[in-house]
């Protein structure tokens, strides 16, 4: 990684050569081809138009498209321009997102043809696909362009909360804090030779996070639009892809396809890295007979403390497959109280250098989750083993308090997937007048598995406390996915409230 002071800065293209930066497959009959010469130029070109356009430091500029190399390169250019980037989840209501663009106090947006409809009025509008004098490509101005060297805590982007429970929340995110977690990233060793497969999306940290990473470190990325799980295992074998990255569901997908793995060459693939939710030891069983040249690892972070948090040990010290590691060099982690810390488990504080000052616009909200002295309460609840390493159980808010018994949905689902006939299960909790709550549950079946709600019962009945058996299941084809391509378990809650008003 180059000294980098501004987040959309992180390559000297001088030393890059024509090596390829980014492949782009919006047209996977004709995939398009970036150097990094050429997306330092265009970078360049976009945040000249930009100030062109009047837009004064600090002005805030929206994204709202589907993954693509311009998306990128307007993320790059805005930042370089001294602006504030914010992608926005194109998957959101137009309420919500005409919500972000007032709440950021958006100036200018970028947007693809698919997410025209959604563009609210009175915003400036630079489109993608716009061949005409609003379009990308009349905004762009080719020609060299001295990058503005940020403050110190000077804000970079501005990445919304999936707003699960009520709005979304912007988190201002800085230069300085973010380049830090890339070089926590890149530090390991060289990876100018790695090609990684993003078709998580941009918007989230998972996806963009990946793809900083990739320019920083000189390696070169596959971008796909969005993940369909076909297309993404034909793209492994196609530009031999040697690293993988997504969350959890990506992949429980892909291992479903057995027929389509088998007809393509994987051996490529090096790492495979999951996050930004739990994953079982049979998923990653299953993830490994998959790619066996791969070592496979699950990564931590959230949006407003960075996405680097835990890692190897130092010495090389083993941990379990589903363990996150031991805290990185400069990241600070401890229990939310006394006794959890006694314990060794219970709700994360942590304090990185890549820690928000604040939620956008949200002082109360700020005060709940921030201490005064810099610690963010995560809500994620982890477990510390003896020798030091991680793991995650659950979140805080999911958690099922059932007649006094505290059951956490990954405890139950990572259960289930020990059925040799259960591919995926999501576990939430509906309201009863007599225990509080009751655990029921989701299940996708293995190809040509034959299972009964009772059978599923009966093996957490003998394999788990009594108190965690889901009491009614639903067998479906697949779960589904919110617009980060996690389970979207607030889905599934609605669900269970129609199909299970009583539960005996």
């Amino acid at each position: 990684m180059s000294a980098a002071y501004n987040l959309g800065d992180l390559f000297a293209p001088s030393s890059m050569g024509e090596r390829v930066a980014l492949i782009d497959c919006r047209d996977w009959d004709a995939p398009r081809s970036y150097t990094y010469q050429r997306i330092d130029e265009l970078a360049d070109a976009c945040a000249r138009g930009l100030l062109k356009r009047g837009l004064a430091r600090g002005s805030t500029v929206a994204i709202l498209s589907s993954n693509r190399a311009e998306f990128l390169v307007a993320y790059l250019g805005a930042m370089r321009a001294g602006l504030v980037a914010v992608p926005v989840n194109f998957r959101f209501p137009a309420d919500t997102i005409s919500y972000i663009m007032r709440d950021a106090a958006i100036q200018a947006v970028f947007y693809d043809a698919d997410c025209r409809a959604s563009l609210p009025a009175g915003v400036p509008a630079i489109g993608f696909d716009d061949p005409g004098p609003d379009g990308f490509q009349a905004l762009l101005d080719l020609g060299p362009f001295e990058t503005v060297r940020p403050e110190h805590g000077e804000p970079a982007m501005v990445l919304y909360t999936s707003g699960s429970s009520g709005r979304p929340k912007g988190v201002p995110l800085s230069h300085d804090g973010q380049l830090w977690a890339i070089q926590q990233r890149s530090r390991a060793g060289s990876f100018t030779k790695e090609r990684l497969l993003i078709a998580a999306p941009l918007f989230h940290m998972n996806g963009l996070g990946t793809a900083k990473f990739v320019f920083a470190a000189g390696a070169s990325m596959v971008v796909l639009p969005r993940f369909e799980v076909r297309r993404y295992i034909e793209a492994v074998d196609r530009f031999q892809c040697t690293w993988l990255t997504g969350v959890p569901t990506m992949f429980a997908l892909v291992v479903r396809e057995r027929e389509m793995l088998a007809r393509f060459d994987l051996s490529a693939v090096r790492y495979v890295r999951m996050g930004s939710a739990p994953a079982t030891q049979q998923l990653i069983d299953a993830t490994k007979a998959c790619f066996p040249n791969a070592s496979i690892s699950l990564v931590y972070g959230t949006t407003e403390s960075g996405p680097v948090a835990f890692g190897p040990h130092p010495q090389g010290h083993p941990k379990p497959d589903t363990a996150l590691g031991w805290p990185v060099a400069g990241v600070e982690v401890r229990f939310a109280t006394a006794a959890m810390e006694e314990a060794g488990e219970g709700v994360l504080l942590i304090r990185t250098p890549a820690m928000m000052r604040g939620y956008l616009n949200l002082a109360e909200k700020t005060r709940k989750v921030l201490t005064p002295d810099g610690w963010y309460m995560t809500g994620d609840v982890l477990k510390r083993a003896p020798e030091g390493y991680y793991t995650f159980t659950g979140r805080a808010d999911d958690m099922i308090n059932c007649g006094g018994e505290n059951i956490f949905p990954a405890e139950v689902e990572t259960l289930l997937a020990r059925h040799p006939g259960i591919a995926e299960a999501s576990v939430v909790g509906v309201a009863d007048d007599i225990k509080g709550e009751k655990p029921v549950a989701f299940v996708v079946l293995k190809p040509g598995a034959r299972l009964s709600e009772d059978d599923v019962k009966r093996y957490a009945l003998a394999n788990a406390p009594a108190f965690q058996h889901p009491r009614r299941v639903k067998f479906m084809a697949e779960l589904p996915l919110a617009g980060t391509n996690k389970v979207d378990r607030h889905a599934l809650r609605r669900l269970a409230e129609r199909e299970w008003p009583t539960i005996e």
